[in-house]
Protein backbone atom coordinates (compact mmCIF):
# COMPACT_ATOMS: atom_id res chain seq x y z
CA UNK A 1 0.00 0.00 0.00
CA UNK A 2 1.32 3.37 -1.18
CA UNK A 3 0.85 6.28 1.13
CA UNK A 4 1.12 9.87 0.06
CA UNK A 5 -0.87 12.03 2.77
CA UNK A 6 2.11 13.89 3.72
CA UNK A 7 6.10 14.06 3.22
CA UNK A 8 8.73 13.44 5.60
CA UNK A 9 12.61 14.20 5.32
CA UNK A 10 13.00 10.22 4.30
CA UNK A 11 10.01 10.06 1.92
CA UNK A 12 6.08 9.61 2.03
CA UNK A 13 4.54 9.35 5.80
CA UNK A 14 1.21 8.84 6.95
CA UNK A 15 -0.14 12.01 9.38
CA UNK A 16 -0.57 10.60 13.12
CA UNK A 17 -0.84 12.37 16.47
CA UNK A 18 2.22 12.62 18.41
CA UNK A 19 5.82 12.24 17.64
CA UNK A 20 5.72 8.73 19.59
CA UNK A 21 3.27 7.45 16.88
CA UNK A 22 5.54 9.16 14.28
CA UNK A 23 8.68 7.25 15.04
CA UNK A 24 6.93 3.40 15.84
CA UNK A 25 4.94 4.44 11.93
CA UNK A 26 8.56 5.39 10.05
CA UNK A 27 9.83 1.76 11.13
CA UNK A 28 6.78 0.14 9.18
CA UNK A 29 8.28 1.73 5.74
CA UNK A 30 11.05 0.54 3.78
CA UNK A 31 14.17 1.96 4.38
CA UNK A 32 13.09 2.84 7.90
CA UNK A 33 16.68 1.06 9.21
CA UNK A 34 18.73 3.15 6.92
CA UNK A 35 20.70 5.77 8.83
CA UNK A 36 20.51 9.09 7.13
CA UNK A 37 23.73 8.60 5.79
CA UNK A 38 23.19 6.10 3.75
CA UNK A 39 19.65 6.95 3.00
CA UNK A 40 20.60 8.43 -0.57
CA UNK A 41 20.82 4.77 -1.78
CA UNK A 42 17.10 4.31 -1.71
CA UNK A 43 14.71 6.11 -4.42
CA UNK A 44 12.09 8.25 -2.84
CA UNK A 45 9.81 5.77 -4.54
CA UNK A 46 10.12 2.71 -2.32
CA UNK A 47 9.93 5.21 0.85
CA UNK A 48 6.56 5.16 0.92
CA UNK A 49 5.48 1.12 0.46
CA UNK A 50 5.39 -0.23 3.76
CA UNK A 51 7.94 -3.02 4.98
CA UNK A 52 7.35 -6.59 4.06
CA UNK A 53 6.97 -8.69 7.09
CA UNK A 54 9.76 -10.75 8.20
CA UNK A 55 8.56 -14.44 7.06
CA UNK A 56 8.38 -12.39 3.55
CA UNK A 57 11.98 -12.52 3.93
CA UNK A 58 12.62 -15.66 4.82
CA UNK A 59 10.22 -17.10 2.54
CA UNK A 60 12.54 -15.58 -0.18
CA UNK A 61 15.47 -16.35 1.68
CA UNK A 62 14.91 -20.63 1.43
CA UNK A 63 13.85 -19.59 -2.25
CA UNK A 64 17.20 -18.45 -3.22
CA UNK A 65 19.32 -20.99 -0.91
CA UNK A 66 17.48 -23.95 -3.20
CA UNK A 67 18.33 -21.69 -6.49
CA UNK A 68 21.97 -21.79 -5.06
CA UNK A 69 22.45 -25.32 -4.42
CA UNK A 70 20.99 -26.23 -7.61
CA UNK A 71 23.27 -23.73 -9.74
CA UNK A 72 26.10 -24.41 -7.77
CA UNK A 73 25.75 -28.63 -8.30
CA UNK A 74 24.47 -28.45 -11.93
CA UNK A 75 26.71 -25.46 -13.26
CA UNK A 76 29.80 -27.01 -11.35
CA UNK A 77 29.23 -30.27 -12.84
CA UNK A 78 28.89 -28.74 -16.26
CA UNK A 79 32.51 -27.07 -15.61
CA UNK A 80 33.82 -29.81 -14.69
CA UNK A 81 32.73 -33.00 -17.09
CA UNK A 82 32.91 -30.56 -20.15
CA UNK A 83 36.36 -29.46 -19.40
CA UNK A 84 37.84 -32.63 -18.11
CA UNK A 85 36.01 -34.83 -20.51
CA UNK A 86 37.80 -35.58 -23.97
CA UNK A 87 34.49 -36.44 -25.96
CA UNK A 88 33.32 -33.14 -24.28
CA UNK A 89 35.85 -31.10 -24.67
CA UNK A 90 35.14 -29.16 -28.08
CA UNK A 91 35.26 -25.75 -29.61
CA UNK A 92 31.22 -25.75 -29.59
CA UNK A 93 31.24 -26.51 -25.89
CA UNK A 94 33.28 -23.76 -24.80
CA UNK A 95 30.14 -22.05 -24.93
CA UNK A 96 28.55 -24.46 -22.82
CA UNK A 97 31.11 -23.77 -20.17
CA UNK A 98 31.37 -19.97 -20.38
CA UNK A 99 27.10 -20.21 -19.93
CA UNK A 100 27.83 -22.23 -17.19
CA UNK A 101 30.43 -19.80 -15.82
CA UNK A 102 28.12 -16.80 -16.35
CA UNK A 103 25.38 -18.79 -14.32
CA UNK A 104 28.27 -19.29 -11.67
CA UNK A 105 29.07 -15.70 -11.14
CA UNK A 106 25.13 -14.57 -10.81
CA UNK A 107 25.04 -17.84 -8.50
CA UNK A 108 27.71 -15.30 -6.21
CA UNK A 109 24.95 -13.22 -5.32
CA UNK A 110 22.63 -15.41 -3.61
CA UNK A 111 24.55 -15.87 -0.63
CA UNK A 112 24.77 -12.06 -0.04
CA UNK A 113 21.08 -11.86 -1.08
CA UNK A 114 20.50 -14.27 2.06
CA UNK A 115 22.79 -12.04 4.45
CA UNK A 116 20.89 -8.92 3.12
CA UNK A 117 17.38 -10.77 4.02
CA UNK A 118 17.85 -11.08 7.54
CA UNK A 119 19.25 -8.03 8.25
CA UNK A 120 15.80 -6.54 6.30
CA UNK A 121 18.71 -3.94 4.23
CA UNK A 122 21.66 -3.87 1.63
CA UNK A 123 24.67 -5.21 3.51
CA UNK A 124 27.81 -3.02 2.64
CA UNK A 125 25.17 -0.10 1.99
CA UNK A 126 27.03 1.24 -1.26
CA UNK A 127 29.60 -1.34 -1.98
CA UNK A 128 27.53 -4.00 -1.30
CA UNK A 129 24.76 -2.69 -3.48
CA UNK A 130 28.00 -1.78 -6.34
CA UNK A 131 28.99 -5.46 -6.12
CA UNK A 132 25.62 -7.04 -6.21
CA UNK A 133 24.61 -5.49 -8.74
CA UNK A 134 27.75 -5.64 -10.34
CA UNK A 135 27.86 -9.18 -10.32
CA UNK A 136 23.81 -9.65 -11.55
CA UNK A 137 24.48 -7.22 -14.05
CA UNK A 138 27.28 -8.60 -16.26
CA UNK A 139 26.44 -12.40 -16.06
CA UNK A 140 22.75 -11.32 -16.70
CA UNK A 141 24.13 -9.69 -19.89
CA UNK A 142 26.86 -12.47 -20.12
CA UNK A 143 23.46 -14.78 -20.33
CA UNK A 144 22.08 -13.02 -23.30
CA UNK A 145 25.27 -12.84 -25.54
CA UNK A 146 26.35 -16.50 -24.81
CA UNK A 147 22.89 -17.76 -25.87
CA UNK A 148 23.26 -15.95 -28.78
CA UNK A 149 27.02 -17.60 -29.80
CA UNK A 150 25.41 -20.43 -29.14
CA UNK A 151 22.76 -19.88 -31.48
CA UNK A 152 25.66 -18.95 -33.84
CA UNK A 153 27.34 -22.18 -33.38
CA UNK A 154 24.22 -24.41 -33.79
CA UNK A 155 23.37 -22.64 -37.06
CA UNK A 156 26.95 -22.60 -38.59
CA UNK A 157 27.23 -26.78 -37.85
CA UNK A 158 23.94 -27.90 -39.15
CA UNK A 159 23.66 -25.09 -42.19
CA UNK A 160 27.03 -25.62 -43.47
CA UNK A 161 28.57 -29.29 -41.77
CA UNK A 162 31.53 -29.96 -43.57
CA UNK A 163 33.36 -25.99 -43.63
CA UNK A 164 31.07 -24.44 -40.88
CA UNK A 165 32.46 -25.52 -37.64
CA UNK A 166 34.55 -23.40 -35.33
CA UNK A 167 37.73 -24.25 -34.38
CA UNK A 168 39.21 -23.62 -30.70
CA UNK A 169 40.90 -20.27 -31.92
CA UNK A 170 37.85 -18.85 -33.58
CA UNK A 171 35.76 -20.31 -30.25
CA UNK A 172 38.02 -18.60 -28.16
CA UNK A 173 37.87 -15.01 -29.40
CA UNK A 174 33.69 -15.38 -29.78
CA UNK A 175 34.04 -16.49 -25.62
CA UNK A 176 36.36 -13.23 -24.83
CA UNK A 177 33.65 -10.86 -27.16
CA UNK A 178 30.58 -12.57 -24.50
CA UNK A 179 32.61 -11.11 -21.61
CA UNK A 180 33.85 -7.99 -23.29
CA UNK A 181 30.11 -7.87 -24.64
CA UNK A 182 29.29 -7.51 -20.65
CA UNK A 183 31.59 -5.07 -19.47
CA UNK A 184 30.37 -1.55 -20.79
CA UNK A 185 26.40 -1.60 -18.97
CA UNK A 186 28.27 -3.28 -15.78
CA UNK A 187 31.65 -0.90 -15.30
CA UNK A 188 29.56 2.32 -16.57
CA UNK A 189 26.75 2.36 -13.49
CA UNK A 190 29.40 0.74 -11.00
CA UNK A 191 31.81 3.53 -11.96
CA UNK A 192 28.58 6.12 -11.94
CA UNK A 193 30.01 7.47 -15.21
CA UNK A 194 26.68 7.11 -16.73
CA UNK A 195 23.72 5.22 -14.90
CA UNK A 196 23.91 3.93 -11.31
CA UNK A 197 23.64 0.46 -9.21
CA UNK A 198 21.23 1.57 -6.52
CA UNK A 199 18.71 -1.19 -4.08
CA UNK A 200 14.96 -2.24 -5.44
CA UNK A 201 11.75 -4.36 -4.22
CA UNK A 202 12.22 -4.93 -0.67
CA UNK A 203 15.52 -3.24 -0.38
CA UNK A 204 17.41 -6.35 -0.71
CA UNK A 205 18.41 -6.86 -4.12
CA UNK A 206 20.05 -3.98 -6.45
CA UNK A 207 20.43 -3.37 -9.71
CA UNK A 208 20.49 -0.18 -12.26
CA UNK A 209 18.73 2.79 -11.47
CA UNK A 210 15.50 3.32 -13.43
CA UNK A 211 13.23 4.97 -11.69
CA UNK A 212 15.02 8.41 -11.63
CA UNK A 213 12.87 11.05 -13.13
CA UNK A 214 15.27 12.54 -15.87
CA UNK A 215 16.45 12.21 -19.45
CA UNK A 216 20.06 10.83 -18.37
CA UNK A 217 17.95 7.41 -16.54
CA UNK A 218 15.61 7.40 -19.55
CA UNK A 219 18.62 7.18 -22.53
CA UNK A 220 20.41 4.72 -19.96
CA UNK A 221 17.65 2.39 -19.31
CA UNK A 222 16.89 2.23 -23.15
CA UNK A 223 20.50 1.84 -24.18
CA UNK A 224 21.08 -1.47 -21.91
CA UNK A 225 17.79 -2.72 -22.92
CA UNK A 226 18.59 -2.18 -26.55
CA UNK A 227 22.36 -4.12 -25.72
CA UNK A 228 21.54 -6.70 -23.28
CA UNK A 229 17.80 -7.77 -24.34
CA UNK A 230 16.55 -6.70 -27.87
CA UNK A 231 19.80 -7.03 -29.64
CA UNK A 232 20.73 -10.43 -28.31
CA UNK A 233 16.83 -11.43 -28.78
CA UNK A 234 17.05 -10.35 -32.50
CA UNK A 235 20.18 -12.23 -33.29
CA UNK A 236 18.86 -15.55 -31.84
CA UNK A 237 15.76 -15.33 -33.44
CA UNK A 238 17.98 -14.64 -36.77
CA UNK A 239 20.23 -17.84 -35.80
CA UNK A 240 17.51 -20.50 -35.23
CA UNK A 241 14.81 -19.03 -37.84
CA UNK A 242 18.04 -19.87 -40.39
CA UNK A 243 19.20 -23.03 -38.47
CA UNK A 244 14.94 -24.29 -39.57
CA UNK A 245 15.13 -22.78 -42.60
CA UNK A 246 18.47 -25.15 -43.91
CA UNK A 247 17.09 -28.44 -42.16
CA UNK A 248 14.11 -28.32 -43.61
CA UNK A 249 15.71 -27.48 -47.13
CA UNK A 250 18.36 -30.59 -46.44
CA UNK A 251 14.75 -32.88 -46.04
CA UNK A 252 13.12 -31.54 -49.01
CA UNK A 253 16.00 -32.29 -50.79
CA UNK A 254 16.31 -36.14 -49.33
CA UNK A 255 12.82 -36.32 -50.25
CA UNK A 256 13.09 -35.47 -53.61
CA UNK A 257 16.23 -37.37 -54.61
CA UNK A 258 14.43 -40.73 -53.05
CA UNK A 259 11.33 -39.93 -54.81
CA UNK A 260 13.56 -39.39 -58.01
CA UNK A 261 15.73 -42.84 -57.24
CA UNK A 262 12.52 -44.72 -56.19
CA UNK A 263 13.47 -46.01 -53.00
CA UNK A 264 12.07 -44.96 -49.34
CA UNK A 265 14.60 -43.06 -47.79
CA UNK A 266 17.82 -41.37 -48.02
CA UNK A 267 19.87 -41.75 -44.72
CA UNK A 268 23.34 -42.01 -44.42
CA UNK A 269 25.64 -41.85 -41.97
CA UNK A 270 26.53 -38.28 -42.32
CA UNK A 271 22.57 -37.54 -41.81
CA UNK A 272 22.57 -39.43 -38.42
CA UNK A 273 25.69 -37.12 -37.12
CA UNK A 274 23.39 -34.25 -38.51
CA UNK A 275 20.31 -35.68 -36.23
CA UNK A 276 22.23 -35.14 -33.34
CA UNK A 277 23.37 -31.78 -34.11
CA UNK A 278 19.68 -30.86 -34.23
CA UNK A 279 19.29 -32.25 -31.00
CA UNK A 280 22.08 -30.20 -29.54
CA UNK A 281 20.12 -27.17 -31.21
CA UNK A 282 17.10 -28.00 -29.78
CA UNK A 283 18.51 -28.08 -26.38
CA UNK A 284 19.96 -24.49 -27.18
CA UNK A 285 16.57 -23.69 -28.09
CA UNK A 286 15.39 -25.01 -25.18
CA UNK A 287 18.02 -22.81 -22.98
CA UNK A 288 17.07 -19.56 -24.59
CA UNK A 289 13.48 -20.49 -24.20
CA UNK A 290 14.24 -20.21 -20.43
CA UNK A 291 16.54 -17.08 -21.02
CA UNK A 292 13.66 -15.19 -22.01
CA UNK A 293 11.08 -16.39 -19.86
CA UNK A 294 13.28 -14.88 -16.83
CA UNK A 295 14.34 -11.98 -18.00
CA UNK A 296 11.59 -10.79 -20.44
CA UNK A 297 9.84 -9.50 -16.93
CA UNK A 298 12.51 -7.81 -15.70
CA UNK A 299 13.04 -5.91 -18.99
CA UNK A 300 9.16 -5.00 -18.69
CA UNK A 301 10.02 -3.69 -15.01
CA UNK A 302 12.65 -1.42 -16.44
CA UNK A 303 10.54 0.21 -19.31
CA UNK A 304 7.95 0.83 -17.33
CA UNK A 305 9.73 2.24 -14.31
CA UNK A 306 11.92 4.32 -17.11
CA UNK A 307 8.88 5.20 -19.34
CA UNK A 308 5.61 4.26 -18.09
CA UNK A 309 3.63 4.23 -14.57
CA UNK A 310 6.27 3.61 -11.97
CA UNK A 311 3.11 3.50 -9.59
CA UNK A 312 2.89 0.03 -11.29
CA UNK A 313 6.24 -0.98 -9.71
CA UNK A 314 5.23 -2.09 -5.82
CA UNK A 315 7.87 -4.11 -4.13
CA UNK A 316 6.53 -7.57 -4.51
CA UNK A 317 6.03 -6.82 -8.30
CA UNK A 318 9.66 -5.51 -8.34
CA UNK A 319 10.92 -8.61 -6.59
CA UNK A 320 9.58 -11.78 -8.91
CA UNK A 321 11.27 -10.44 -11.93
CA UNK A 322 14.37 -10.68 -9.98
CA UNK A 323 13.11 -14.60 -8.40
CA UNK A 324 12.52 -15.47 -12.67
CA UNK A 325 16.22 -13.84 -13.62
CA UNK A 326 18.14 -16.19 -10.97
CA UNK A 327 16.21 -19.13 -11.60
CA UNK A 328 17.38 -19.88 -15.14
CA UNK A 329 21.04 -20.16 -14.09
CA UNK A 330 19.99 -22.99 -12.27
CA UNK A 331 18.06 -24.99 -14.97
CA UNK A 332 20.49 -24.25 -17.72
CA UNK A 333 22.59 -26.90 -16.63
CA UNK A 334 19.87 -29.61 -15.51
CA UNK A 335 18.28 -29.49 -19.21
CA UNK A 336 21.61 -30.36 -20.31
CA UNK A 337 21.67 -33.39 -18.13
CA UNK A 338 18.30 -34.63 -19.43
CA UNK A 339 18.88 -34.08 -22.88
CA UNK A 340 22.69 -34.44 -23.66
CA UNK A 341 23.66 -38.52 -24.09
CA UNK A 342 27.61 -38.28 -23.44
CA UNK A 343 26.42 -35.49 -20.60
CA UNK A 344 24.64 -38.17 -19.03
CA UNK A 345 27.47 -41.02 -19.39
CA UNK A 346 29.54 -39.02 -17.59
CA UNK A 347 27.20 -38.11 -14.79
CA UNK A 348 26.49 -41.96 -14.60
CA UNK A 349 30.16 -42.73 -14.46
CA UNK A 350 31.43 -39.73 -11.95
CA UNK A 351 28.21 -38.94 -10.21
CA UNK A 352 26.66 -42.69 -9.20
CA UNK A 353 24.72 -40.42 -6.53
CA UNK A 354 22.85 -39.08 -9.29
CA UNK A 355 20.96 -42.35 -10.07
CA UNK A 356 21.52 -41.85 -13.76
CA UNK A 357 21.02 -44.48 -15.85
CA UNK A 358 22.16 -44.00 -19.39
CA UNK A 359 22.27 -46.46 -21.93
CA UNK A 360 25.73 -47.34 -23.91
CA UNK A 361 25.46 -46.10 -27.29
CA UNK A 362 25.86 -47.83 -30.57
CA UNK A 363 29.92 -47.62 -31.44
CA UNK A 364 30.00 -47.14 -34.88
CA UNK A 365 27.14 -44.04 -35.02
CA UNK A 366 29.51 -41.44 -33.91
CA UNK A 367 28.98 -37.78 -34.17
CA UNK A 368 31.50 -36.33 -36.40
CA UNK A 369 30.30 -32.50 -35.72
CA UNK A 370 31.27 -30.50 -32.39
CA UNK A 371 29.89 -32.40 -29.59
CA UNK A 372 31.48 -35.77 -31.11
CA UNK A 373 29.13 -37.98 -29.56
CA UNK A 374 27.96 -41.27 -29.62
CA UNK A 375 23.90 -42.08 -30.52
CA UNK A 376 22.09 -45.23 -29.98
CA UNK A 377 20.42 -44.99 -33.34
CA UNK A 378 20.82 -47.84 -35.50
Amino acid sequence: MLLQNYTFENGPQPFVGGMGEVQQMQERFLGWNVPPEHMGLVHIHWRGYLAPGKYWHIGLSLIYFMLFVMSVVGNGCVVWIFTTSKALRTPSNMFIVNLAIFDLTMALEIPHFIINSFLQRIWGWEIGCAIFAFLGSISGIGQAISNVAIAYDRYRTISCPIDGRLNGSQAGLIVAFTWFWALPFSVLPLMEMWGKYVPEGYLTTCSFDFLSDNSDTRVFVASIFLWSYLLPLTLIVYFYSQLIRSIRQHEKMLRDQAKKMNVKSLVSNQDKERSVEVRIAKVAFTIFFLFLCAWTPYAVVAVIGAFGNSDLLTPHVAMLPAVFAKSVSCIDPWIYAINHPRYRQELQKRCKWMGIREPEPVADNVSAQTEKLKTDEA
